[in-house]
């Protein structure tokens, strides 16, 4: 734990000197009329975001780098946002490994999920209204509109929030500990909306719940569950109940709410449930899981037999049972034949990693070839497919691949890793150093993107027009160090 804080500790004075330069930004933007706008922009807040988004990336232990899971909960996030009143906003949610039932949201439009959270929603519904609970409050500003009624040290306030709001969420000291060493001792009652801010967010939660198709009689059964848990826990309620705080006063206001509303049936998706049964295989023993899937599928209590033997597989993965594995695929194969509803990409990348843990390369890579053209747009269908060629030593291919892939995602801190890779497999010293800057000018670590193009251009590689790039890319990374440095100088 004593790791854990001097992490937290690291980001805290990170971003508290980021903090003061940004305030010579935030004054050239116009003044849309609002206390929350004047105090803290929308491009502002979004920087902010970004920045303390690249810290979680690289030093929260429990972030959940799981292209699966992640490509998910976005789907369903943005399904969401779409039928918001800020649906132009960008939004980007991630998950967090914590049995703890919990998210939060952050300033920007970044927003967290916990994989207990997740694993306690009972349906699909339930899990949609907590994260249009949660876009509720961005899209209303409520952090922006906190800090706007502070008057004195606006910013390093909100990244005192910010990390008392990771922090506290499943370790309440470590929370208070980060509210300290920001020297904010009125931060951690900031940690919780107000009434006024929870009736807003489930006002704005519940149209977007009921626009995008779900059944909004999941947000009250939902809240009521949290209400039921937290008599149990009595003073260790869920970190949610906590940041949240759910009133009979909110239930029965939502109540009131659905009277108006239709009754629609909103089926659980085969993703919602494929991704439980991942959190499942994947963090319970291995053993434990096989045997609870297994007996769902003997005694037909299952929720969702494809999910099941889609389960059963992961765990047998984990076991090392590749013919086991194997057999759940093919029992999928024969569920789903014929049933294009019954397709997922998270099912085509189970299919390909059995096939690459059974040393077949080259049918793993034909596979995900295959399945791109019905998924084109699947992110980890793309990052497994470059994997699996870089592993089969197709670097040709791969280098190809990767290259059209960034050409649509440029900021992808995944596909420059693997590009980067490809390269050296390749001997191209010159083009490994350029996307090892890259990488590093993304995670906002300019001194080592520096160092890296630094090293391209004394590769002794590349052509006339490759090393001129280099140059023309380091003098700008130089550039743009040096306003780094010079704004942290004034923060001081």
């Amino acid at each position: 734990m004593r790791g854990y804080h001097r992490q937290m500790f690291r980001i805290i004075a990170l971003l508290l000197c980021i903090a003061l330069p940004m305030r010579g930004f935030a004054e050239g933007l116009p003044d849309l009329g609002e206390i929350s706008q004047a105090a803290l922009s929308p491009q502002l807040e979004r920087k902010v975001g970004e920045q303390f988004m690249r810290e979680i990336r690289q030093f929260e232990p429990g972030y959940l780098d799981d292209p699966d899971i992640t490509e998910y909960l976005n789907t369903l996030g943005y399904r969401l946002v779409s039928n918001s009143p800020e649906a132009r906003q960008d939004f980007e949610f991630f998950v967090l490994k914590d049995q703890t039932l919990n998210a939060f949201a952050m300033p920007g439009g970044f927003i967290g999920v916990h994989t207990g959270l997740i694993a306690a929603s009972q349906s699909e519904s339930e899990l949609a209204s907590v994260l249009g609970h949660e876009i509720g409050h961005v899209v209303q500003r409520h952090l922006a509109r906190q800090i706007g009624q502070q008057s004195q040290m606006t910013l390093p306030l909100l990244m005192a929030m910010m990390i008392g709001i990771l922090a506290a969420r499943s370790n309440a000291q470590i929370g208070q500990a980060a509210v300290m060493a920001a020297q904010a001792a009125t931060i951690q009652s900031q940690l919780y909306y107000s009434r006024e801010y929870e009736r807003e967010a489930d006002r704005v939660g519940f149209q977007i719940l009921r626009d995008a198709g779900f059944d909004v009689r999941a947000m009250p059964v939902f809240f009521e569950r949290l209400q039921r848990y937290a008599r149990v826990y009595d003073n260790n309620a869920p970190t949610y109940l906590r940041t949240h705080p759910v009133t009979s006063e909110r239930i029965a206001d939502i109540e009131n709410r659905i009277q108006g509303v239709t009754y629609r049936q909103a089926p659980d998706s085969l993703e919602f449930n494929l991704v439980r049964a991942k959190l499942k295989a994947e963090q319970d023993q291995p053993r434990d899981a096989a045997a609870s899937f297994a007996k769902e599928l003997r005694d037909k209590t299952y929720p969702d037999q494809v999910a099941a033997h889609y389960g059963l597989a992961r765990a047998l993965l984990r076991m090392k049972d590749v013919a086991g594995a194997q057999a759940e695929v093919d029992a999928i194969r024969k569920a789903t034949a014929g049933n294009k509803d019954l397709r997922s990409p998270m099912l085509e990348n189970l299919a390909g990693q059995v096939r690459l843990a059974a040393g077949d390369i080259g049918g793993a890579i034909a596979g995900y070839a295959e399945a791109l053209k019905t998924y084109p747009n699947s992110k980890s269908l793309s990052y497994a497919y470059g994997e699996a060629l870089l592993a089969g030593q197709r670097t040709g291919e791969a280098s190809i691949f990767v290259n059209s892939q960034l050409q649509f995602y440029p900021r992808d801190e995944k596909l420059y890793d693997l590009q980067a890779r490809v390269f050296l497999a390749q001997g191209k010293r010159l083009a490994h150093y350029r996307a090892v800057g890259e990488l590093m000018a993304l995670r906002g670590n300019l001194p080592a993107a520096i160092d890296q193009y630094q090293f391209a251009q004394k590769s002794g590689d590349g052509d006339f027009f490759e090393q001129s790039g280099v140059d023309a890319r380091l003098r700008e990374l130089r550039r743009l160090r040096q306003e780094e440095v010079k704004d942290l100088k004034q923060a001081r």
